[in-house]
């Protein structure tokens, strides 16, 4: 994605809350009737769709207090602020802002994807770019919807500009009609994306069709493991990882290390990430977060002691990489030492580190625990699993040392958390491998309920429009 992106929001609207979200805010003249009228125009749109994801309020930084927070191995220090904090411990409710964050930004992106999908196939432009356009801008909207269905359930739906809605209060359409959205759409992109390899240097960033293979298979496997379940979600996901395997366009990186590189982003293991650079551009705010002050950081958020001592002795890699009780010559609480940037500035918000969505290294791990469901007898369940070990100088496993269906979910959760932690996959991986409860109890002493698999629905959002119904127990 080029780096300086342009916003074009008076055709692109903004969700803020219910019916608020649905109001234009116009900064220009332009108009769907003015604007929409060349190739330019819509890539500048697909830009717009993609800008909110950079915001501290989305992928910035809220991203990962929703998916990180409410799982064990991240942790909102003394200064955390009321909305950081009950989601650590479990005790939010419908008016905490990070929600809201999380409900608001989602729904902003689905709204300027929704312009770009309706508008740019009107384009008289080249068939296979219009195309890609659109197909980015239907993986984005995708996107937004799994985030949103993942943590709050059933979902109001929009599929049409605000200009063109007929129901702005429209009420909670179900999981099961939303799966089939969203895999609609990304199956769209997946026949319509460019492949990693045709995405020029200046675009990457932008949406490749090995990204959408990739997301096909966690939403399969996702939808697997609920009562939306269909026949073969688990062959499906396990086609969708293969797909990207055999494609040979990603690899693991030999050096862990390099996945987080700033000087070597978007290399051969990302599959899919948010784009951040240093001013004028938008800078990550997350080293500042997760670094001590005796860093240079807020020591804002800590790495649980569950992580820290989790790891063995030999896989020192990941673990000296990742998480590290030292500053300097000082012992200190464990942190995520994850990210790094050799141009970050002590107690700046900005740095080039990348958010990655998805990088081969799930993949691999995602096709272990597909073919796990499908027959735990399969020794070759082990091969995604084992080459993500052996990177980590790690011993691999097998039917002996691993024999149980259920051994292998334990060491799949702890391979994931491992490998990926502080990368956005914590509360998801426990709540489709049916552990939540059970490792937040064990990891960090917290109760969490029936009702908390599912987060509330803001409450601005309830006041707002009559016909969205709150979840159980909120």
């Amino acid at each position: 994605m080029k780096k300086i992106l342009l916003i074009i929001t008076s055709c692109l609207a903004i969700f803020s809350s219910c019916k608020d979200f649905l109001k234009e805010e116009p900064y220009s003249f332009l108009s769907n009737s003015n604007f929409y009228q060349n190739e330019n125009d819509a890539l500048a749109a697909l830009n717009g769709v993609f800008t909110p994801m950079q915001a501290q309020s989305f992928y910035g930084r809220t991203a990962w207090l929703i998916t990180e927070l409410t799982g064990d191995n991240l942790l909102a220090l003394g200064n955390a602020t009321v909305d950081r904090g009950t989601l650590n411990n479990y005790t939010f409710t419908a008016s905490n802002g990070e929600i809201s964050n999380w409900w608001n930004q989602n729904y902003l992106m689905i709204n300027r994807a929704n312009d770009v999908i309706v508008n740019v196939p009107n384009i008289s432009m080249d068939t296979t770019r219009r195309n890609d356009i659109v197909g980015n801008a239907k993986f984005l909207r995708a996107l937004a919807y799994f985030e949103l269905m993942r943590t709050f359930g059933d979902l109001p739906v929009f599929l049409a500009p605000t200009g063109a809605q007929s129901n702005l209060t429209p009420s909670r359409t179900p999981v099961a009609d939303i799966y089939k959205l969203i895999i609609q759409d990304l199956k769209y992109a997946e026949a319509n994306c460019l492949p990693e390899n045709k995405i020029a240097t200046v675009n990457k960033g932008r949406v490749s069709s090995g990204a959408a293979s990739s997301l096909l298979a966690k939403v399969y496997l996702t939808r697997a493991s609920t009562s939306a379940a269909a026949p073969g979600d688990y062959a499906d996901a396990l086609n969708q990882c293969n797909k990207v395997i055999n494609s040979g366009l990603y690899k693991l990186l030999p050096v862990y290390a390099d996945i987080f590189d700033c000087n070597k982003k978007n290399g051969a293991e990302h599959i899919f990430s948010v784009q951040f650079e240093m001013p004028p551009s938008t800078g990550n705010i997350v080293i500042r977060m997760m670094y001590p002050t005796q860093s240079g950081g807020s020591a804002s958020f800590g790495a649980s002691t569950s992580l820290f001592n989790s790891y063995t002795k030999a896989d020192s890699t990941r673990k000296n990489w990742n998480v590290t009780n030292k500053s300097g010559t000082t012992t200190v609480s464990p942190y995520f030492f994850k990210y790094r940037d050799s141009q970050w500035t002590s107690q700046s918000n900005n740095s080039r580190t990348n958010w990655l969505i998805l990088r081969y290294a799930d993949v691999l791990l995602m096709q272990s625990e597909a073919m796990n469901q499908l027959d735990a007898g399969d020794a070759k369940k082990f091969d995604g699993i084992n080459k993500v070990r052996t990177r980590a100088g790690l011993a691999g496993l097998n039917l002996s040392n691993t024999p149980a269906k259920d051994n292998f979910v334990d060491a799949l959760l702890n391979e994931r958390a491992w490998e990926l932690c502080m990368e956005g996959h914590r509360r998801w991986d426990l709540l489709r491998m049916g552990k939540l409860k059970q490792v937040m109890q064990a990891n960090r002493g917290v109760t969490v309920q029936d009702n908390q698999l599912l987060l509330p629905i803001p409450q601005t959002e309830l006041d707002l429009n009559p016909n969205l119904k709150q979840n159980p127990g909120f």
